[in-house]
């Protein structure tokens, strides 16, 4: 079983698929391992730490020839594949609601492309959950990111000079990046208060001392989804939901938003007129800018200052942290690979559960149910 890792090309894109580490962990399996030449550079992993660990390095060309599993953290091109073995297994994040011209092109290619992102959230997957283990990071950076934008201090300070007061800091959307923007904005001595369309998330919210901010006079909420993640909001909670937001969003100076849905654009929490409600100097930090932002008129790796506010939002906020990025998403690898290890056959064999989840094509076809396609492609 050849196992090979890529050097990515996406812009912006430092991390990596594997490490040292888990290229260790393959080869125990039985695997061998192929590493593209540079793949680890942008993580502050070298050529030379690949093959102490037991890898071989080599060109592109050469690391993909005859690999039954390709490891990438952005989907490559189905071309730049072009001497992989038939129905190799490639594992990346592939955004295939957004790039179905692409799953198509693997299902041409006659590859098994599997969508890490779509990883069901049930307790035995947890450990394979790369969109848990990147958000984590990428909610404690934003708010690192915000507070250094922001001109004052966090804290309430005591001086002889006088008292400088606490940052006020909201967190709109309280999945995994929320909550450690929360913990983050809480360490370093704001006084936080956070919301989202989930009535479920109230005591985890306080269970970090953080004050919840709820619609209670709307009922029928519709915003809980399957598997844990946020769905879209009744029309009624929406419209209470934006009036409770305005008047409590004036107040603040950091504004952390990180609300998707999976599938879909992201939803629009802040308008114009909200930021306008703001003081100057605030701050808005939009971790969903790259699925067209939570806030209007963010933009993906720019500072963009409306009525006095700085919004910023980067495409890839976690990997501004690529060495711990990279060593999360390669163990989410791992976890996932090795738990379907067969020893007879040495080779990883799916279950439907985790497997039918996350496989977008496989033998010529698009066979995921929520892209529609269940024929060859053209």
């Amino acid at each position: 079983m050849r196992i090979a890792a890529l050097r990515e090309r996406a812009e912006r894109e430092s991390r990596v698929a594997l490490t040292p580490e888990t290229v260790r962990k393959f080869i125990a399996l039985g695997a061998e391992l192929v590493v593209e030449t540079g793949a680890g550079q942008g993580a502050a992993i070298s050529d030379a730490d690949y093959v102490e660990a037991g890898a071989r390095v080599t060109d592109r060309a050469q690391a993909v020839a005859g690999a039954d599993i390709v490891l990438a953290v952005q989907a490559p091109d189905a071309a730049d594949l072009h001497g992989a073995k038939a129905g190799a297994m490639v594992a990346a994040i592939f955004d295939p609601f957004s790039r179905e011209d692409r799953v198509r092109d693997y299902g041409a290619a006659g590859y098994e492309a599997l969508a890490m992102e779509l990883m069901p959230r049930i307790t035995r997957a947890q450990s394979m959950d790369v969109l848990s283990s990147q958000s984590n990071l990428a909610g404690y950076k934003s708010v690192l990111l915000a507070a250094n934008a922001y001109g004052r201090a966090f804290p309430m300070m005591m001086t002889a000079a006088g008292t400088v007061s606490a940052a006020r800091v909201f967190v709109m959307g309280v999945g995994v990046a929320g909550l450690q923007a929360i913990a983050t904005a809480k360490r370093l001595g704001a006084q936080v208060s956070a919301t989202d369309v989930r009535s479920a998330t109230r005591e985890q919210i306080q269970s970090l001392g953080a004050k919840p901010i709820f619609v209670e006079n709307v009922e029928g909420i519709e915003g809980e989804g399957s598997g844990g993640y946020a769905s879209e909001m009744s029309d009624e909670y929406r419209a209470a939901q934006a009036e409770l937001v305005s008047a409590h969003i004036a107040k603040q100076d950091i504004v952390i938003t990180t609300a998707l849905i999976p599938g879909r654009p992201a939803p629009r929490l802040i308008s114009d007129s909200q930021i306008a409600s703001m003081k100057p100097g605030s701050v808005i930090y939009d971790l969903a800018v790259a699925q067209g932002g939570n806030v209007e008129g963010s933009r993906a790796d720019e500072a963009v200052t409306v009525h006095g506010v700085t919004v910023i939002g980067h495409a890839n906020t976690a990997g501004l942290l690529a060495a711990d990025a990279s060593a999360l998403y390669a163990r989410n690898l791992f976890n996932f690979f090795s738990a379907f290890w067969d020893e007879e056959s040495g080779r990883p064999l799916l279950d439907d559960e985790i497997g039918d989840a996350i496989r977008l094509t496989r033998d010529g076809k698009v066979v995921h149910p929520r892209l529609g396609r269940q024929s060859t492609p053209e």
